[in-house]
């Protein structure tokens, strides 16, 4: 098909625009009649699996129409964020006090206990509590206590990772990546709510990872820990395309890392925030640009050589947030015109301009791969958030 032509990507009018055709990519069938949100979706938009939810696709719904919400004024989207929330609490929530991973028809598929499932149970409470809904203040302050008294480590200064459905069993595995979106949930906490413990909670989390942890690694952010915090250079070495725990520096946490050092900073300044978000998104662009197809790829190994090529969406969204947090920082031109190189490949290649919204992972040139636009998880959060981020800086 013939690609539409460019638009200024730097618009507010193209940005609000794009956010309303992810939101129409979703709208006609995203309430599941059996409650909840539909999760798995098509590139046409036919839903492939009707039952299935996963905790992360529930709160990042959540937090979409919520801040659609907020930010468009649309009622509905006011009255959809309260039914997600419900469901969490009705369906995921469990008698233990956690959130289930995965749910059938209200049935416990998966019922493990996951900081990186509770950090968007986090997510969604605040973001429903910047928008007035009165039950979202205790499932925050429920949450923020249920993280408190089975994830963090005093002593480590960070969030452990997994418990099983009993929540007595604690697994060693330490990650970045639950406590990354923990930092981003924590800041959005802190927005809603004026509450200073998660401001410096994200504060501690954002030291400990991109800044002491990083040490490392030779100042990037590794994904992979022992139980002791030190750097597990082997966990998954086999897996670099793994969706949730993948080997290999990922250029797209370093980008992500940027941008949260830069809303934190705009919170509490300090040069060490700016200088370390303006070296982890330097140092992602230049080892993870494909130079010969354009794009940022999934994986690099810690020897700079490419090892999982593919172009995934939410890289892409959250590169271009970073570049134009870094613009407007700056006045560094060279992160305007990352930001327009990054929204150009990803219109060439991510945006479905037939059907709408984003598709989740492309190869390494950019042709398909399947035609599972938004599987369990997906939900657009990226895409939309990222653009969101980018309004509220214009």
């Amino acid at each position: 098909m013939q690609l539409p032509s460019e638009p200024d990507f730097t618009s507010p009018e193209f940005l609000k625009k794009h956010i309303r055709s992810i939101l129409d990519f979703y709208e006609p069938r995203v309430i599941a009649e059996d409650s909840g949100f539909h999760q798995s979706y098509l590139d046409d938009g036919s839903i492939f699996d009707l039952h299935t939810r996963q905790l992360v696709g529930s709160s990042r719904f959540v937090f979409n129409y919520a801040t659609a919400y907020r930010v468009h004024g649309d009622a509905h989207y006011l009255n959809w964020a309260s039914h997600g929330l419900r469901y969490l609490h009705e369906v995921h929530k469990q008698p233990t006090g956690h959130y289930a991973w995965v749910v059938n028809e209200g049935n416990v598929v998966d019922g493990r206990a996951m900081a990186y499932g509770h950090a968007f149970v986090l997510l969604a409470a605040a973001s429903c509590v910047h928008i007035g809904i009165e039950s979202a203040q205790s499932i925050l302050d429920e949450t923020w206590q249920f993280l408190e008294d089975y994830f963090w480590d005093d002593d480590a200064q960070a969030y452990s990772d997994e418990r099983d459905d009993s929540l007595a069993a604690l697994d060693p595995y330490r990650g970045q990546n639950a406590n990354m979106h923990l930092c981003e949930a924590l800041l959005h906490a802190w927005h809603a709510t004026a509450n200073p413990k998660y401001l410096d909670r994200a504060e501690i989390l954002a030291q400990r990872f991109a800044i002491d942890l990083a040490a490392q690694s030779d100042g990037l952010v590794w994904e992979h820990y022992t139980c002791d915090w030190q750097v597990d250079l082997n966990y998954n070495k086999d897996k670099p395309n793994d969706r949730y725990r993948p080997w290999g520096f990922q250029p797209g946490h370093q980008v992500e890392w940027c941008k949260l050092l830069l809303i934190l900073n705009a919170e509490r300044p300090d040069v060490k925030w700016t200088a370390k978000a303006q070296e982890l998104y330097d140092r992602a662009m230049a080892m993870g640009w494909d130079e010969e197809h354009g794009g940022i790829v999934y994986g690099v190994a810690p020897d700079g050589t490419h090892c999982a090529t593919q172009k995934y969406f939410w890289v892409h969204a959250e590169a271009f947030s970073a570049a134009w947090r870094l613009y407007k920082h700056t006045g560094n031109q060279k992160y305007l015109s990352d930001y327009e190189r990054i929204w150009r490949w990803s219109w060439q290649h991510l945006i479905d301009h037939t059907h709408g919204a984003w598709y989740r992972v492309r190869n390494r040139d950019g042709s398909a791969i399947d035609d599972r636009k938004s599987p369990l998880g997906k939900a657009d959060y990226h895409t939309m958030g990222a653009c969101w981020d980018v309004l509220a800086q214009q």
